[in-house]
C-alpha cells in the first residue's frame, strides 16, 4: 500500500488562511460585477480552482500558477472589462513560486508560457485594444514582480540559514580545537614522562644492577638490590603503559624540553657516573645554535642512550657530535651486546612501546628541518640525526607564518602539531603549501555567488520582457488616451459645419481600433466615418462617438455602444 505523506498542521492552516484571503477577493470581484456575472462561472469555478491550486503550490508551484493564470485568461472573455480579481491570486501564487523554487530557468519559461497563453487568448477572442493593454501590462506585472519578490525572500532566508549553519560549524570546531588541545597536553605529559622519567629509571636500574656485583655486599643486600631492580623494571613497564594511554596517535609534536640548564655534556656525565660505558667526542667549532636545535640534539642523545641501556645493556656506546658549516650531525652507536640478547629493532613493526620514542624523535627532528636515520649497524644499532643550526620547517611540516608570535601552534594537513617557541627563536618557514580557503568561507562565498546569479537572472528576464512589452503598452496607452472626445465637446459639434471650424473641438487623432459592430454601423452614402473614445479609462471599454464627413463637412454624428447590441 503506497505511503501517503500527511502535511503538518501548520502548513494546512497556512493554506486555509491563504485560500480564505483569495476567496474573499474573488467574492468581492463577483459582487462588483453585478447582474452580468454568472455564479457558476465567475464564483464557484474560481473558488474550486483556488482550493486545488493553493495546496498544490507546495509540491508543484508552477502548476498552481498555470491554473490561476487560466482563470485570468478566462476572465478576458468578459465583454465589459478584462480586469478581474483573479490577478491578485495570480500574484500571490507567483510569489510562492519564486520563494519555493531555487532555479530560475524553468520558472521563467513557465511565466513566459503563461504570458504567451494570455496573448493567444486575446488573438482568439479578437479582443479590443483595452484587453491587449491589460494583457501587456497588468498580467506581466502580476507574474514577474511577485516572482522577483519571492526569490528575494528565498535568497535572504538562505543567507540567514547558512549563517546559522556556519555558526554551529564554528562552535563545533571550537569544541574540536579544545579537545585537540586537551589531547596535545596529554601527549606533552606522555613525552615528558617517557623522555625524562624513563631515562632516569633506566639509569637507576642499571646502577642497581652494578651494585649487585659489589664484593662488599652480603647476600641479603644483593637480594634487596635484585628486588629493587625488579621493582624499578616494573615501574618502567607501568610507565610505558601510562604513556601508551596518554599518548596521542603518532604525528603530534611535543613541547617538553630538557631540564633547566641541562646540556648534552651533563646528560653524558650522568650516564657515565651510572656505569654506562659511553665514549663521546665533539668535532668542529661549537656554533651558536637555536634553542630548538639544542633541545632537539639533547633529545636525540637522551633517546638513543635510553634505548641502548634498555635493549643492549653493558654494550659500548659511542656518541659523536660533528659541527659543520650549516648543520650539526649527531651519531649514537651501540655495539653488539656481549651476551646472547638480541639487538633491539625499534623501527620494526612489532616494537610496541619502544617504537614510540623513536617515532616522536623523528617527528621532532623533521619539524626542525632535519633528518633522522635509525637502523642496525655492525651487529648493534645506530641513530644518526642531522640538524640545521637554525630551525627551518620543511614543506609539509608545521611552520609558523610570518609575524606569528612565539608560542603559537601550527597545523599541517592531516595532523596537528604543537611547538612552544621560546622568545627570541627565529624560524625561517618554507613556502606554505596549504593556502586553501577555509571551508566556512568557501560555503559562504558559494551561497553569495548563487544568490548573485539568481538575482541577475531574475532581474535580467523582466528587463528583457520590459524591453519587449513596455514600448508596445506605452504606445497602446498613448493611442487610447489621445483619441478621447469628451462628451461636452461632442455635444458642441453640429452637423453641416466644416472641419476647419470644428478642429479645435476634435482630439489629435481618431481611435484606430473600433470594434466590428461599430465599423458595420449605418453611414451616409459616400461619407467617411471616424471614431473617438468617450472616456480615458484604460481598463474598461467605453462608448464610441462616430463622426461621418462628406468632404470636409460633418454630415452625421452618432454614439456607438461599447458592447455589441
Amino acid at each position: 500500500m503506497p505511503h501517503t505523506r500527511i502535511p503538518p498542521a501548520r502548513s494546512v492552516l497556512g493554506d486555509v488562511a491563504l485560500w480564505g484571503v483569495l476567496a474573499a477577493a474573488t467574492g468581492y470581484g463577483f459582487q462588483e460585477a453585478g447582474a452580468t456575472a454568472a455564479p457558476a462561472l465567475d464564483l464557484l469555478l474560481p473558488l474550486a480552482v483556488l482550493a486545488v491550486a493553493v495546496p498544490l503550490s507546495r509540491r508543484r508551484p508552477g502548476a498552481a500558477v498555470v491554473l490561476v493564470n487560466g482563470l485570468c485568461a478566462l476572465g478576458m472573455a468578459d465583454s465589459a472589462t478584462p480586469a478581474n480579481a483573479h490577478v491578485l491570486s495570480l500574484a500571490a501564487l507567483s510569489c510562492l513560486l519564486g520563494a519555493r523554487v531555487a532555479a530560475a530557468r524553468r520558472p521563467l519559461l513557465l511565466l513566459a508560457g503563461c504570458l504567451a497563453a494570455d496573448l493567444a487568448t486575446c488573438v482568439v477572442l479578437r479582443t479590443q485594444a483595452v484587453w491587449w493593454f491589460y494583457a501587456l501590462t497588468v498580467l506581466p506585472a502580476a507574474l514577474l514582480l511577485p516572482w522577483l519578490a519571492g526569490r528575494h525572500w528565498r535568497g535572504r532566508r538562505e543567507l540567514v540559514q547558512e549563517g546559522w549553519r556556519l555558526a554551529r560549524s564554528l562552535e563545533e570546531r571550537q569544541h574540536l580545537v579544545a579537545e585537540r588541545a586537551r589531547l596535545t597536553e596529554r601527549a606533552d605529559i606522555a613525552a615528558d614522562m617517557h623522555d625524562s622519567l624513563g631515562h632516569a629509571l633506566s639509569l637507576v636500574a642499571l646502577r642497581a644492577g652494578a651494585l649487585e656485583l659489589s664484593p662488599d655486599l652480603t647476600d641479603r643486600d644483593r637480594t634487596d638490590l635484585a628486588e629493587l631492580r625488579g621493582t624499578i623494571t616494573d615501574a618502567v613497564e607501568q610507565l610505558r603503559e601510562t604513556v601508551a594511554v596518554l599518548h596521542d596517535p603518532p604525528g603530534t609534536e611535543t613541547g617538553a624540553g630538557p631540564p633547566v640548564n641541562d646540556t648534552v655534556e651533563d646528560l653524558l656525565g650522568r650516564a657515565v657516573a651510572s656505569g654506562v660505558p659511553v665514549r663521546w667526542e665533539r668535532r668542529g667549532t661549537m656554533p651558536t645554535l637555536s634553542p630548538l636545535v639544542e633541545r632537539g640534539m639533547y633529545r636525540v642523545v637522551q633517546e638513543a642512550l635510553t634505548n641502548a641501556v634498555k635493549h643492549a645493556p653493558d654494550s659500548a656506546i659511542r656518541v659523536r657530535i660533528t659541527h659543520e658549516a650549516d648543520r650539526t650531525r649527531v651519531s649514537v652507536v651501540n655495539a653488539a651486546p656481549p651476551t646472547d640478547r638480541p639487538v633491539h629493532a625499534a623501527e620494526g613493526p612489532t616494537a610496541g612501546a619502544g617504537r614510540r620514542g623513536l617515532m616522536g624523535l623523528r617527528e621532532r627532528v623533521t619539524v626542525l628541518g632535519g633528518s633522522l636515520r635509525t637502523g642496525p649497524y655492525q651487529g648493534g644499532f645506530r641513530v644518526t640525526a642531522v640538524l640545521p643550526h637554525q630551525a627551518t620547517a620543511r614543506p609539509g611540516t608545521p611552520a609558523p607564518k610570518p609575524g606569528t608570535a612565539p608560542g603559537t601552534r601550527a597545523r599541517t594537513r592531516g595532523r596537528h602539531t604543537e611547538s612552544a617557541l621560546p622568545s627570541g627563536t627565529a624560524l625561517h618557514p618554507a613556502p606554505d603549501t596549504d593556502t586553501g580557503t577555509p571551508e566556512s568561507a568557501k560555503r559562504l562565498a558559494s551561497v553569495r555567488s548563487a544568490a548573485r546569479r539568481r538575482s541577475i537572472a531574475a532581474f535580467a528576464a523582466p528587463a528583457v520582457a520590459a524591453a519587449v512589452f513596455v514600448p508596445t503598452a506605452v504606445y497602446l496607452a498613448w493611442q487610447l488616451t489621445t483619441s478621447v472626445l469628451p462628451p461636452s465637446r461632442f455635444d458642441e459639434l453640429t452637423t453641416g459645419r466644416p472641419r476647419a471650424e470644428l478642429a479645435p473641438l476634435l482630439p489629435a487623432r481618431a481611435y484606430p481600433y473600433p470594434p466590428d459592430h461599430a465599423r458595420s454601423a449605418p453611414r451616409p452614402p459616400g461619407a467617411t466615418c471616424e471614431f473617438y473614445r468617450s472616456g480615458r479609462d484604460l481598463l474598461d471599454e467605453v462608448d464610441l462617438y462616430q463622426l461621418c464627413w462628406s468632404g470636409n463637412t460633418l454630415v452625421t454624428k452618432d454614439t456607438v455602444p461599447a458592447s455589441r447590441p
